[in-house]
């Protein structure tokens, strides 16, 4: 059962969303209801309008926890102010990049922060879309496009409305996981949109390892896809040791000093976490819960 509360979440979420989509009626099908049903939500309306798996459907599309969580404040990391930056250019001026760098560094939370507050921007996790399909209606839904129809006209439309629309950014995680069909699908959709849309895929090292190991073994498409993405892997992280250890434990800091309870022990949490940022968060709610 869905709380009244929960729904009062969904809705207040749903409203801060609003703002990147030119039109209700294209907020309305990237949440995958009417605009009827969207009106009535936007005008307070909360019983009888959804089902329960509607309001479950739609938190989970803009990321509203169903249960009790901390509110997690973002901070001004250097991994934080680097990606956001490379969003920006690449937003800005149809360009595409590619981060491979650590995981545990807040690049999945950065990319979902960025899109929260840029019109036409969207954020995919490629480790729940790996097909050529799936991620392909998947760009088109949360883009408002329809992406339930034929495969064939989902795409063209969703081409037609990224050529149509101002300074659209495509920013795909987890993008290591994408099945070779879905690479090579993205390079023809890069095609299509050249110089229309941004691209900014991110990932850990096993990213890049594979994308060199498939250009090593001549495998179609990866050389051409490496080369419109930039022909370079971006990292935040340094890579020697010592450095390395200091970066990840002040980024560690400055996320726990804005978010810690008052008077909390932000070294010890620094030193709990030995710099990844899960662990930061994990130590936080153990200290807001107690």
């Amino acid at each position: 059962m869905i709380t009244t509360e929960i729904k009062n979440k969904i809705m207040a979420a749903i409203s801060a969303a609003r703002r990147n989509y030119p039109s209700d009626a294209k907020h309305a099908s990237s949440l995958g209801i009417t605009t009827s049903v969207y009106s009535a939500v936007k005008n307070g309306q909360t019983d009888r309008v959804l089902s329960d798996s509607n309001w479950i459907s739609i938190a989970r599309k803009l990321g509203v926890s169903l249960r009790g969580e901390i509110e997690w404040k973002a901070a001004n990391t250097p991994a934080f102010q680097y990606i956001t930056a490379q969003l920006e250019l690449c937003q800005q001026s149809s360009l595409s990049g590619i981060l491979c760098d650590l995981p545990n560094i807040g690049k999945t939370f950065t990319a979902r922060c960025y899109v929260q507050n840029h019109r036409n921007a969207v954020y995919i996790d490629c480790s729940q879309v790996k097909t050529k399909l799936k991620l392909i209606r998947k760009i088109a839904a949360e883009f408002g496009v329809d992406a339930k129809g034929r495969y064939a006209d989902v795409y063209d439309d969703l081409v037609y409305y990224l050529r149509g629309i101002d300074n659209p950014l495509v920013i795909l995680d987890e993008a290591g996981d994408l099945q070779y069909e879905a690479f090579l699908e993205l390079k023809a959709l890069w095609n299509a949109t050249e110089r229309c849309c941004g691209w900014y895929m991110m990932g850990a090292d096993g990213l890049k390892e594979k994308i060199n190991r498939s250009i090593e073994c001549k495998k179609v498409g990866y050389t051409e896809m490496l080369s419109r993405f930039g022909d370079r892997y971006s990292k935040v992280v340094p890579d020697e040791a010592n450095d390395r250890k200091a970066f990840l434990h002040e980024q560690a800091r400055i996320v726990a000093k804005v978010n810690a309870p008052e008077g909390a022990d932000i070294a010890l949490i620094v030193r709990k976490s030995g710099g990844g940022l899960r662990r930061v968060y994990t130590e936080i709610e153990k200290l807001k819960r107690q």
